[in-house]
């Protein structure tokens, strides 16, 4: 296809004549200071001179590369492009959580918003710099190249980078011609001045400047000239880091392979990837640019952001850790991998996914008995890394289908002594219960306090009596209330409250009732309650499933109840809960569990 310019010649040919030289990958052309180069862009040099040393040409193929770079920059975009993910959004005080949270895990850099697009990533700029105390990464705003016939000096997208005060700006650049020609409507001459002009002004004013070549592999698969010399304006101009985007999603490793390495061959500048998931190859792409040379990934922490998402940070930095040993973030900080991406989603109010690789809940969850065993042998038989290198755990799941080993397993990890004979008796309760309804593999509170039963203990924080539900309605005006009548100890407590609700009022007397003889309990709250019908087809007859999702502010447990009445359901999960939070967080709210010897049955 044709340009409007000179082309870089045979783009498709593995080798190519390398372009951006006489500006250090490090810190560009322009004007101002130097910044230590990152550990990444270190790492794109020893590439470039292990080819040299060894005789091999920098700018030749790409087949015979050196060994992996030694460390990748991870520079992570939730703020700005997770953010785009349909039904999250964030206040500015999340964002500033978001990022404390990203420089705990320690990624290099923070891409923050777009400051100009809105009044909310304005506030996070001017509130940063007084409110952030960042270790490890550099804060940078993105924004887009100056626009067509419009000055750099003039134009409003420019002045507001500056305006942000950062460090380091990114900048989007089309890198298709297509989207050149149809969406910014001028000529390729154009597009490839904008991106010169804006990185040069940026770098005139002192800033370190990242350029997103968006929809690069689209470009580069129709005209790669063109979406070449977008690429050498940039690097000619100062830009530190090309960055290759994968926008619409598409491209499949092999081909991520031939095209970076191509880049590569031509390029002293640092290059880096920036890839969606619509194809379900963002992770894997992300792994393949790096393989052939990339020392620059970008993505989302949890793999947000619009459409399918962004590559997932919280797989890929594991991936490059542990799999490839390409250094990503600073030593002893991988172990925040897990609790940092759950507590982002508890923020971004999201739930977390349970199956999402390292990170979830499940993905070192064992049910089935054979794997059980075998974990218990050998951890490496059924779990590819060891999941505390990750900040996560082995956990061992208890259903109708585990045998006695899984039971002792799931009780030695809970501390608790189950032998031979107790082990046969709670499966055979445990299959019965499940039988009725019970579904025990998500209702890790109601296990672990079944199998303490199985030991002899007996919870003796309180003895109910009797608790009574009264729903009025007239009108507009809804009203429940409860009572409950409770014995702790010898004294008999009866405390009555309203709620939205049966539940609600119902937790609200049992906590009235308890608080004062167990102050641990004021920092147990109930945060999900989900029912399921069992049986549809006998109606309003129908047996009923609770789960209730409690939790003390460290911890978060979940417990189970199953009745043809949904209160008495409800309220079996309740008790469950409560009791739980006893044991795990003292009467007093120390944290101790609490196992007296008083609550064991009399051999």
């Amino acid at each position: 296809m044709s340009g409007d310019g000179p082309t870089l010649g045979d783009a498709s040919a593995a080798g190519g004549r390398s372009v951006g030289h006489g500006h250090s990958h490090a810190h560009g052309g322009g004007a101002g200071h130097r910044h230590a180069p990152t550990p990444g862009q270190q790492a794109h040099a020893g590439r470039r001179a292990a080819l040299e040393a060894d005789g091999t040409p920098a700018d030749s193929a790409h087949a015979d590369l050196p060994p992996l770079p030694e460390a990748v920059d991870v520079f992570d975009t939730t703020l700005r492009d997770g953010s785009q993910q349909e039904g999250l959004s964030l206040t500015v005080d999340d964002k500033l959580r978001v990022a404390e949270q990203l420089d705990h895990l320690g990624v290099a850099f923070i891409e923050g918003g777009w400051p100009g697009a809105n009044p909310k990533d304005a506030e996070f700029f001017a509130r940063a710099p007084k409110e952030l105390s960042l270790s490890t990464a550099t804060l940078v705003a993105f924004g887009s190249t100056r626009r067509a016939a419009v000055a750099a000096e003039k134009d409003e997208t420019l002045r507001h980078l500056l305006e942000a005060g950062t460090e380091a700006v990114c900048l989007v650049a089309k890198s298709s011609e297509m989207h050149v020609t149809h969406a910014l409507r001028t000529t390729l001459d154009e597009a490839v001045a904008m991106v010169a002009d804006s990185v040069a002004y940026l770098r005139a004013h002192d800033r370190r400047v990242f350029l997103d070549a968006e929809h690069f592999f689209d470009g580069y698969r129709a005209n790669a000239d063109f979406s070449l010399r977008i690429l050498q304006a940039a690097a000619e101009a100062g830009a530190e880091t090309l960055v290759l985007c994968d926008t619409n999603g598409g491209s499949l490793p092999a081909e991520v392979s031939s095209v970076v390495g191509d880049v590569l061959d031509r390029f002293e500048t640092q290059v880096g990837v920036h890839f969606h998931n619509d194809s379900g190859c963002a992770v894997a792409n992300s792994l393949a640019a790096v393989q052939v040379g990339a020392t620059h990934v970008q993505g989302c922490v949890n793999g947000y952001g619009e459409r399918a998402g962004n590559t997932d940070l919280s797989a890929t930095i594991p991936d490059l850790s542990l799999k490839l040993r390409v250094r990503t973030i600073p030593d002893g900080r991988l172990e925040r991998l897990t609790p940092v991406s759950h507590h982002i989603a508890e923020l971004v109010n999201i739930a977390p996914d349970p199956q999402q690789p390292y990170v979830g809940s499940s993905v070192f969850a064992h049910k089935a008995g054979l794997h059980t065993s075998a974990i218990a042998r050998r951890s490496d038989a059924y779990e590819h890394v060891d999941p505390e290198l990750v900040g996560n755990g082995t956990r061992f799941v208890v259903s109708e289908m585990a045998g006695r080993s899984t039971l002792a397993l799931k009780a030695a990890e809970l501390g608790l002594d189950l032998d031979s004979q107790a082990a046969t008796e709670v499966l055979d309760t445990l299959k019965q219960l499940e039988y009725e309804g019970y579904h025990f593999e998500v209702a890790d509170g109601s296990l672990e306090l079944l199998l303490r039963q199985a030991t002899g203990w007996r919870q003796h924080y309180f003895e109910l009596e009797s608790y009574r539900v009264i729903s009025d309605q007239g009108g507009d005006r809804q009203s429940t209330e409860a009572t409950v009548k409770v014995f702790v100890g010898n004294e008999r407590m009866v405390e009555t409250a309203e709620g939205n609700g049966p539940v609600n009022a119902l937790d609200a007397a049992l906590r009235a009732a308890l608080v004062p003889h167990f102050p641990g309990l004021a920092h147990v709250h109930l945060v999900d309650y989900r029912v399921r019908v069992l049986d549809s087809a006998r109606g309003t007859g129908s047996v009923t499933r609770v789960l209730i999702d409690s939790t003390d502010g460290d911890r978060t447990w979940t417990t189970i109840g199953v009745s043809e009445n949904i209160i008495a359901a409800s309220w079996q999960a309740l008790v469950d809960s409560i009791v739980y939070g006893l044991v795990h967080t003292g009467p007093e709210g120390t944290g101790a569990a609490t196992t007296p010897e008083h609550d064991k049955e009399p051999a």
